[in-house]
């Protein structure tokens, strides 16, 4: 396990996440016990049910071979064909208690940097500023209500973290259980 695992520009850090673990499993696609392992979503029409390793995801062929992608491109109208490509069947997924989207900024995909509470989110307060208005605009009109509902992530809800790569602004969204 002391090779280096391949950069994944929209998802830097997926070991933190825990979208790829250490393991001995042989991956579906080269059938090679790499030593890590990926455990996050992946849809296709076909009957997967083993897990794939780094390699075969960033060059594709996981992909390629099984028809299918790793991300939901729903929300992702406004990036590049080639980005789409790469974020969807190229970059590892994430673990969510909903189905995972994928945010975006500055008509690129943003960079996925987990699963955080609010101690995480005051870190970055653009990112709170933009979540907090977001859920204003999906009907959280009573501040105190909001205020709560932030202060106890991680008790049924927590936020997904995104960086832009354009610019380095910090964005968020709401997973609720």
């Amino acid at each position: 396990m002391s090779v280096s695992l391949p950069f994944f520009r929209y998802h830097p850090d997926p070991l933190t996440t825990g979208s790829i673990r250490a393991s001995a499993e042989a991956c579906a696609c080269c059938n090679r016990s790499t030593g890590w392992i990926y455990t996050a979503t992946f849809y296709t029409a076909q009957e997967v049910n083993e897990n794939f390793c780094p390699w075969c995801i960033s060059d594709g062929s996981a992909a390629e071979r099984f028809a299918g992608e790793f991300t939901d491109a729903y929300g992702l109208d406004d990036v590049s064909e080639e980005t789409l490509h790469e974020l969807t069947r190229r970059t590892p997924g994430f673990h969510a208690w909903q189905d995972p989207r994928w945010l975006a900024h500055c008509q690129d995909a943003a960079a996925f940097l987990g699963e955080v509470g609010y101690t995480e989110l005051m870190a970055h307060p653009e990112a709170l500023d933009q979540l907090c208005l977001d859920l204003r605009m999906d009907g959280w009109h009573d501040v105190s209500q909001l205020e709560h509902f932030l202060t106890h992530l991680g008790q049924g809800a927590s936020a997904m973290l995104f960086r832009c790569v354009v610019c380095d602004t910090h964005i968020a969204y709401v997973d609720a259980s």
